[in-house]
């Protein structure tokens, strides 16, 4: 019974839930009375006696011999890849099952086969006539209608034949067919039906498995003959037993057929002594070779450190596809890696020695492979994953402080208690550090704060809390100094930073950067410089090269310098833009160049993501005889459709632009030249240009700080400077050549704004920004002797134009600049930096989190409280759900002419009972699925993802107001919104809070709709009159003030600036103060011509802090709001107000 369950539903799963599967039917078998075969007494391995009942273990070494694992997992595999009556359907994307298949089906000549294959319908017919098997590899979501047949074993028979209607022809069946599937997706999203006719199984490469796969290998390099003797041993094993169940089966034969007095039979009884004697031998032997093997395996294990630690690589290398798409690694490229690992790590005699430089050099290998293709921003999530699941492997590191710090408190209860938080501390940091108080050593860590609350506030507010170790933690006498070893040391950072995570996220990348440090080595946060020459020599005809590109960069020129110099330019070197229709192109360079050695150049691979699977059959093909010059090079953008196949094999490299304002700088001129710079004769010509350049910079750098920076992130890039530079030139000679004092400066910064950089700016505000930019860098102030013009200037820089010269003397200034620049050079204020680093940080943790789950190394569905922890969750918020409003009954008792705010409560609340219905649904069917009742299909299981990281799942967010929040807050948000349309059907606002409408702005409409018709005006003339009010809350506003026309808007936070509340206007930002509250603001609908305004700022208002999108969406309305600055001042500081934080 238990072997038929695990061959009919284990497949998919990986070996931890496999294993609580078995046992708990085990258990329920035991509980029902059912009798079945238990394990040896002493023994509860449930799944060893089904491998054991399944196949003997003869056929297991066989197995082993021929490529498959010798680990439970793999044997399970090839369990339910043979003896399945389903065909197997293989989830393959290391190629395990593939080359065991391989080497299995040899001598039956299988045929191997994609569904995209021009034959394969032909072969298809030929495997199913003959009897051989068939291999269908690179499977996607679906599957070929041709297979239908087949899969079901639709067969016909008439006589003595058998046949199926493959098509529209009869074709006859032989038994002997097989048919086996693979893909390479690691987590392919298969439809049901696919799962009830094949029989899907995880190959997925365990550690185990992989681990002992390396073992060999470094036995193999370290210890030649010992790996050569076991494998041997192995074959010799496999064969003598073979012989020995053969001589079992001749016995048990000629026993079954021997026919009157057994004594009487000469001939018998001369088999049976024989038999005997050979089969002693072959015992004997058996046991010589069992013997040995373990006194080989004794010497191996002194090398498992080593391939343990590739295990664990591989594991943090194969989790890296759930933070980009495209970082997908093949096994067997992970495999030169570790190979060349073990030439180059330093020689010992000592075998210890030995094995500790194999381990270091292996981790460094992979470090530097690795990261040629990670985007900068990844690097350092790379070796902070590295260090912690190296230190897990080891047993190092506390897991639950750990999930802390990835996680933090995800709970949805807020704290209940007498303890109440400092002023100073985010409620958000509050409820964090009440998860913290339940961990070692951090008990009583809530009244530790209350106690010494100046102590903390002045750790948490200096510059770098990161450098002197939380007072929790701090020795109680400030000289003592602490002495720990390194595993201490190691414990002792992670404790620090996971109290640093509930005050300071901005400062969380530095400590991190420490940890690596501390855990690996210094040489696993240093900068890694790839030349274009190394990408060469790592490259081979068989290996395609993949540039990752990122906005502005374009690897194109560097590509055509290398083969410049190496002699490929010219008819050597091909390159073509791949676009509509452009794939038979592409197919002939290919050919070609496969064949007379060129290297072909492809680029922008995305734009043509539905010939990529015929580029990856075609790379497939020419890797059977490529000429030794051959050399593929792509680029493409981030993509899902780029096929799996070709990123697993290829050499990928990320192309990023120059990060920061001085090395953006010198790449801009390191294109230019004297004779550049001596084109134009204009006396402004050389200082414009270094203007352009610095303007081209500080647009690219400004996309860093994110929504303050840019709404939308813009590709400008070197085209962008330089068609600028051309219009320059042009312009400049023609106002020299016609002998013009006045520069036409209007002309240049439209052409370079509205055009040029323009084009692509989508956005009305960035158009603003970029507007304002080059008012302040373009003017005749540039040339006013008595006020030198400064980009930025302070006590510690100055950003100024050079005196005019060569290129050199250009350069000689920009090499002066520092290589970190502040935010303020950008007319940003300080605070966008902390806002950039606590935006890193968080995205750093929600990657970890993934590759944590990916990885397999604390995965939550394996771990035993997933069910109760998520039905408690589902039963917590269905608790919370409010009865839904009766809108039929609401809306009659309403006046028969409703106003047009009436409208909108009424579209209010359909939405707000759309979303509610669909909560209390999704969680009805979420807890009968997790009960067994029903299935669990993909969307329930989204939803279980999500509300066990404390997140709100994306089929709530699509019927639910634009929010970054996290569940808890969403939770108290959407009870709050639901005490005001409760109060709004009473009565209507005197005082809206925008943030608890679907869509704030229909409200802002309607009411300029319903003064419109109240005073006859004309919609289109109508307009709204803000004014910033000094009350904070609504319960400041005096009654008599209730009765004007119009509403108040509450629940507005300001970012970018402050508003001072002593001389109402705006202000600049408090340090580490990024939002903040804004009072209320009054808004009346006013005829636009009667709109006087003075010395305002009109300030857009967001939804949230990610602002609008590329359509618009997320922007509300405008608030004119008084200032005493310029408004370029505003503008350039990114502000405006939010309706969430």
């Amino acid at each position: 019974a238990l072997a038929a369950a695990f061959l009919g539903y284990c497949g998919p799963f990986n070996h931890l839930f496999r294993t609580s599967m078995i046992k708990a039917w085990a258990t329920d078998l035991i509980s029902r009375d059912i009798p079945f075969t238990e394990p040896g007494e002493g023994d509860k391995n449930y799944m060893e006696s089904i491998v054991g009942v399944l196949a003997d273990e003869l056929e297991l070494s066989r197995w082993s011999s021929e490529g498959l694992p010798y680990d439970e997992f793999s044997q399970q595999n090839g369990l339910l890849t043979t003896r399945s009556v389903r065909w197997p359907l293989c989830v393959d994307p290391q190629l395990q099952a593939w080359s065991w298949l391989q080497k299995r089906e040899a001598k039956q000549k299988m045929i191997t086969r994609t569904f995209h294959d021009n034959d394969f319908a032909k072969q298809l017919e030929l495997a199913v006539t003959f009897g051989f098997p068939l291999l269908i590899e690179g499977v996607d979501k679906t599957l070929d209608p041709l297979l239908e047949v087949v899969l079901e074993r639709n067969i016909k028979t008439v006589g003595s034949r058998k046949f199926i209607q493959l098509g529209d022809k009869e074709i006859d069946w032989n038994d002997n067919f097989k048919l086996y599937m693979t893909t390479k997706h690691s987590n392919p999203n298969f439809a049901p039906e696919i799962y009830g006719k094949t029989t899907v199984v995880d190959y997925n490469v365990t550690q185990l498995g992989l681990e002992e796969q390396l073992l060999n290998v470094v036995v193999g390099y370290e210890q030649p003959d010992l790996e050569k003797r076991r494998e041997q041993l192995v074959a010799e094993m496999s064969e003598n037993k073979t012989l020995l169940k053969n001589f079992e089966d001749t016995l048990l034969r000629e026993l079954a057929s021997s026919t009157g007095q057994m004594l009487d039979n000469s001939e018998l009884i001369t088999t049976l002594e024989g038999t005997k004697e050979k089969s002693i031998e072959i015992s004997e032997k058996l046991e010589i070779a069992r013997n040995t093997s373990k006194e080989i395996e004794r010497h191996r294990e002194g090398y498992r450190l080593a391939a343990k630690r590739g295990a664990i690589l591989f594991g943090v290398l194969s989790s890296l596809s759930s933070i980009n798409p495209m970082y997908q690694y093949a096994l067997s490229s992970f495999l030169d890696v570790f190979k060349k690992s073990l030439q180059v790590a330093p020689y010992d005699t000592n075998q210890n020695q030995r094995i500790k430089n194999i381990i270091n050099t292996v981790t460094a290998q992979v470090y530097n492979y690795t990261c040629m293709g990670l985007f900068e921003q990844h690097k350092l999530l790379f070796a902070f994953q590295m260090a912690i699941s190296i230190l897990q492997g080891e047993g190092l590191i506390d897991g639950d402080l750990l999930d802390f710090f990835l996680r933090g408190n995800r709970s949805l209860e807020k704290i209940n208690s007498d303890q109440v938080a400092p002023e100073w501390i985010s409620s958000e940091g509050w409820h964090d550090l009440s998860k913290l108080e339940m961990l070692y050593p951090f008990s009583g860590v809530l009244d530790h704060i209350i106690e010494n609350s100046s102590t903390w506030e002045a750790w948490a507010e200096s510059e770098r809390p990161e450098s002197t170790p939380p007072p929790i933690l701090a020795p109680t006498d400030p000289n003592v100094t602490m002495e720990m070893d390194d595993n201490d040391q190691i414990l002792f950072k992670l404790r620090s930073i996971a109290v640093l995570r509930c005050f300071r996220k901005d400062r969380l990348y530095l400590p991190m950067t420490d940890f690596v440090t501390v855990s690996l080595g210094e040489q696993f946060v240093q900068p890694l410089v790839v030349t274009y020459q190394q990408i060469y020599d790592l490259s081979t005809p068989n290996v395609p090269i993949i540039f990752i590109l990122s906005p502005g960069a374009d690897p194109a020129n560097d590509v055509r310098q290398l083969a410049e110099k190496l002699g490929f330019s010219g008819v050597k070197l091909k390159e073509h833009p791949l676009g509509q229709n452009q794939g038979p192109i592409a197919t002939t360079l290919l050919e070609n160049g496969s064949s007379r050695g060129q290297w072909i150049m492809l680029q922008n691979c995305h734009l043509l993501s539905s010939w990529l699977k015929t580029l990856e059959k075609l790379l497939e093909k020419l890797q059977e005889k490529p000429h030794k010059d051959f050399r593929v090079w792509l680029t493409t953008e981030p993509s899902q459709d780029f096929p799996v196949g070709i990123l697993q094999r290829a050499l990928k490299v990320v192309t990023e632009p120059p990060s920061g304002l001085k090395l953006n700088m010198v790449s801009n001129y390191s294109k230019i030249t004297d004779d550049v710079l001596g084109l134009c004769p204009h006396r402004a010509f050389r200082p414009l240009v270094y203007v352009l350049a610095f303007f081209h910079a500080v647009v690219q750098e400004r996309r860093k700080y994110g929504k303050v920076g840019w709404n939308i992130p813009y590709d400008f890039n070197e085209s962008d400077f330089s068609t600028s530079l051309t219009i320059l030139n042009t312009y400049l000679s023609k106002a020299h050549k016609n002998s013009e004092a006045a520069i036409p400066w209007g002309s240049l910064r439209y052409l370079i704004g509205e055009v040029i950089y323009g084009g692509r700016v989508t956005d009305t505000y960035d158009r603003r920004v970029l507007r304002t930019y080059l008012e302040e860098y373009m003017g005749d102030f540039l040339f006013d002797r008595f006020q030198p013009f400064h980009f930025f200037k302070n006590s510690q820089v100055d950003y100024f134009i050079p005196s005019d010269g060569p290129v050199a003397n250009y350069s000689s200034v920009i090499e002066s600049l520092p290589h970190v620049n502040s935010p303020e050079v950008f007319g940003l204020h300080s605070n966008a930096e902390i806002g950039y680093y606590t935006s890193a940080s968080l995205e750093m943790l929600e990657h970890l989190v993934h590759m944590q789950i990916s990885s397999g190394i604390r995965d939550v569905i394996g771990s035993g409280n997933y069910y109760s922890d998520l039905a408690a969750v589902a039963r917590d918020i269905q608790g919370r759900l409010p009865p839904s409003f009766d809108i039929g009954i609401i809306s009659k008792e309403m006046n028969e002419e409703m106003s047009p705010t009436q409208v909108v409560l009424l579209q209010e609340l359909e939405r707000w009972n759309n979303l509610l219905n669909s909560m209390r649904e999704s969680l009805r069917h979420l807890q009968l699925a997790l009960k067994g009742e029903m299935g669990m299909s993909n969307e329930l299981e989204e939803i279980a993802t999500y509300l066990l990281k404390g997140n709100i799942p994306e089929s709530w967010k699509k019927l639910a107001p634009f929010t970054q929040m996290n569940l808890s807050d969403w939770m108290d948000h959407f009870m709050k919104r639901h005490g005001q349309y409760a109060r709004w059907i009473r009565e209507e606002p005197h005082v809206i809070w925008l943030s608890g409408l679907h869509v704030p702005e229909s409200y802002l409409k309607a009411l300029i709709q319903k003064f419109a018709r109240k005073n006859k005006w004309a919609l289109d003339k109508s307009a709204f009159l803000t004014t910033v009010t000094p009350y904070r809350t609504p319960e400041e506003i005096p009654a008599e003030c209730m009765a004007i026309e119009g509403c108040y808007v509450s629940g507005l936070f300001i970012e970018g600036g402050s508003w001072n509340f002593s001389s109402n206007c705006l202000t600049a930002q408090d340090p580490k103060k990024l939002v903040t509250d804004f009072p209320i603001v009054q808004i009346v609908p006013i005829e636009i011509h009667k709109l006087k305004l003075q010395n305002t700022f009109k300030t857009p208002v967001y939804i949230t802090r990610k602002r609008s999108d590329k359509t618009g969406v997320g922007l509300v309305f405008e608030v004119d709001l008084p200032t005493s600055e310029h408004s370029s001042h505003w503008i350039l500081q990114g502000l405006c107000l939010l309706l969430n934080k």
